[in-house]
């Protein structure tokens, strides 16, 4: 067996006896949608409020945090990663996808001091419920159908942000099929150079062993989630080529044993 194969197969070790994951789930499916609907009803009521954004924030991330725990899966991130995530400002997260559970992930290991926001395809704003929610928590409205726009509003969204707030991207644009990642989309990089912040690389690990494609019972198990230094476009060089050399940085961690 390599280290590889190794570390994947430790990634899928349950974390807690099967009593307690038992336990656990019976709570979640007990309670979980009085909280959970509860979390999503909030801003119905109080997305006007001052303040709103910020507490709410910490709200949903909670609300990651104990679905996680509940699930019996834990996110590993080292205390080095956890300081360099917290001190970061002024730049974009860009983190590969493997599973859903990258989301709740991210949000789990993300310190209170650094926001975090998501880009959201425009036709789910078109549910009352969800839109009062997704503009009350600053989540950004993109137009999927034209590319130009969809860049022009995320660059116009990103310039307004605080310096300790960034947008999440997926560059693979959807969850990799394979075992490696997935091809990079050059989004981040344009966004990146159009605003003048850096990129944040963030590369997560065996989240799709846990919950692989077509399966909606998430093993229990740990994700590795490891935080790069910060990534400096080139504006010498040709955007593809910035883009080779940051698909090429988070795949010598991905495969990393």
């Amino acid at each position: 067996m390599t280290r590889r194969s190794a570390s994947r197969e430790a990634a899928t070790v349950a974390i807690d006896p099967l009593p307690v994951r038992a336990l656990k789930r019976t709570t979640l499916i007990v309670l979980g949608p009085f909280y959970f609907g509860f979390i999503g009803f909030v801003p119905l009521l109080c997305a006007r409020r001052k303040g709103f954004s910020g507490w709410y924030w910490r709200l949903v991330k909670r609300a990651c945090s104990r679905l996680l725990r509940l699930l019996s899966i834990r996110a590993d991130m080292s205390k080095a990663d956890r300081q360099a995530l917290g001190d970061d400002t002024d730049s974009l997260i860009v983190i590969n996808h493997r599973s859903h559970l990258d989301g709740f992930v991210l949000m789990d290991v993300v310190p209170d001091k650094k926001w975090f926001t998501f880009a959201a395809k425009k036709e789910l704003f078109e549910t009352p419920l969800l839109r009062t929610g997704f503009t009350g928590a600053g989540l950004v409205e993109i137009d999927r159908k034209s590319g130009k726009l969809a860049l022009e509003t995320l660059s116009a969204a990103v310039r307004t942000m605080p310096a300790r707030r960034s947008v999440v991207l997926f560059p693979e644009g959807t969850r990799a099929r394979s075992d490696t990642l997935g091809t990079f989309k050059a989004g981040a990089v344009l966004v990146a150079r159009e605003t003048g912040r850096t990129i944040r690389p963030i590369v997560i690990r065996d989240s799709d062993l846990l919950l692989p494609r077509g399966t909606f019972i998430p093993r229990s198990g740990t994700v590795r989630v490891d935080v790069l230094p910060p990534f400096i476009c080139d504006p010498t060089v040709s955007v593809d080529e910035d883009l080779d050399r940051l698909r090429s940085a988070m795949l010598a961690v991905f495969e990393t044993p």
